[in-house]
């Protein structure tokens, strides 16, 4: 009689979690599911997921997640294990680790770039540091 929850509800990384526009986060963003942000984020986004940053999307800090879509401006770390995405509107300022780098004509990409296989968690690079 009530939704007891669907299989597909209880999937990871099948959720979307919303960012509006003309909202504003300082701090740290965490979930199983993606993201859409439209808004501003201050801090830190973790997801196993994809993320998409529209066209008046901004994060300023970390990012790390499974694939990324950025239409908006980036600046800081970003780690995306499989396909990062920027679209001719994208503006990326900082430091990019990825898979797979696929750019549009007209996107701004100033940051250093590594590339390949062996991408890791921002974490354990923290704890090689520490």
């Amino acid at each position: 009689m009530f939704n007891k929850g669907k299989v597909e509800d209880q999937v990871p990384g099948r959720s979307q979690n919303r960012i509006s526009h003309g909202t504003t986060i300082e701090g740290d963003l965490s979930s199983d599911g993606g993201f859409r942000i439209d808004g501003t984020i201050l801090g830190s986004v973790k997801t196993a997921a994809k993320v998409v940053i529209g066209k008046d999307g901004i994060i300023t800090g970390q990012l790390e997640c499974k694939n990324a879509d950025i239409e908006g401006v980036f600046t800081g770390k970003l780690l995306v294990h499989g396909l990062l995405t920027l679209k001719a509107t994208a503006s990326i300022e900082g430091d990019v680790v990825t898979n797979k780098l696929s750019v549009e004509p007209g996107a701004l990409f100033n940051a250093t770039c590594k590339m390949g296989t062996g991408v890791k968690s921002l974490a354990d690079s923290k704890e090689k540091t520490a």
